[in-house]
C-alpha cells in the first residue's frame, strides 16, 4: 500500500486520487485557518512556489479538530487561505484527521509515521505543556496532535517522514530536496 491508493474530496468539492500525484514528491499538512501555526500557510506556499516545477505537491487537510480554529465551511476556508496566504497549492474539504472518523489517508499516514515527540528547545517545550493538558498528560500515541503535522512521502508514494507542527516548513527544504 501507499498514500495512491486513497482519495479525498477537494476544497471545491470534487473526487481527487491520490495516485493523481503519482511520481510527485508530497507534503501533506492537516490545517487550520484560525490556529497561531497558520502563519506555516506562507512557508508552505513558498516551497510549494520553489520546488512544485521538479514535481513537489503541497495538500492541505483543514481539519477543526483542535479547539475549534478550522472556518464554518469549504469555501470561507478557501477564500481566506488565497486572500490571506496567496495558498494555490490544492487543499481538500474540511476533514477529520484522528481518531475513529478520521479519513483513511490520515489513518494510513499516522500508522506509517508515528509520533516521534515534539524535539528539544523552548518551543518544543511550551507546546509540550499544551499537549499534557489537552490529552490529560498522555499523548504519546501515533495520531495526529495538532494542526500543521506534516508528512513527507517519496516519489514511490512512501511515507518518509513526519514532521510536527513546531517545525516550519523553511526546515523541510533540505528532505524535500533530497528526494526531488
Amino acid at each position: 500500500m501507499s498514500v495512491y491508493d486513497y482519495n479525498y474530496t477537494s476544497i471545491e468539492g470534487k473526487p481527487v486520487a491520490m495516485s493523481d500525484y503519482e511520481g510527485k514528491v508530497l507534503l501533506i499538512v492537516n490545517t487550520a485557518s484560525k490556529c497561531g501555526f497558520a502563519p506555516q500557510f506562507q512557508g508552505l506556499q513558498e516551497l510549494y512556489e520553489k520546488y512544485h516545477d521538479r514535481g513537489f505537491e503541497v495538500i492541505g487537510f483543514p481539519s477543526d479538530q483542535f479547539m475549534d480554529q478550522e472556518l464554518d465551511n469549504d469555501t470561507e476556508i478557501a477564500s481566506f487561505c488565497q486572500v490571506r496566504y496567496g495558498v494555490k497549492f490544492p487543499l481538500s474539504s474540511k476533514v477529520d484527521v484522528r481518531d475513529e472518523n478520521a479519513i483513511p489517508l490520515y489513518k494510513y499516514l499516522t500508522a506509517q509515521k508515528g509520533f516521534q515527540g515534539l524535539g528539544k528547545g523552548l518551543k518544543a517545550k511550551g507546546f509540550g505543556i499544551l499537549m499534557k493538558t489537552k490529552y490529560q498528560g498522555g499523548f504519546a500515541d501515533e495520531q495526529i496532535k495538532w494542526n500543521f503535522t506534516k508528512f513527507l512521502v517519496d516519489r514511490e508514494g512512501n511515507v518518509v517522514e513526519r514532521f510536527e507542527p513546531i517545525v516550519e516548513p523553511k526546515d523541510i527544504a533540505a528532505p524535500i530536496e533530497a528526494l526531488l
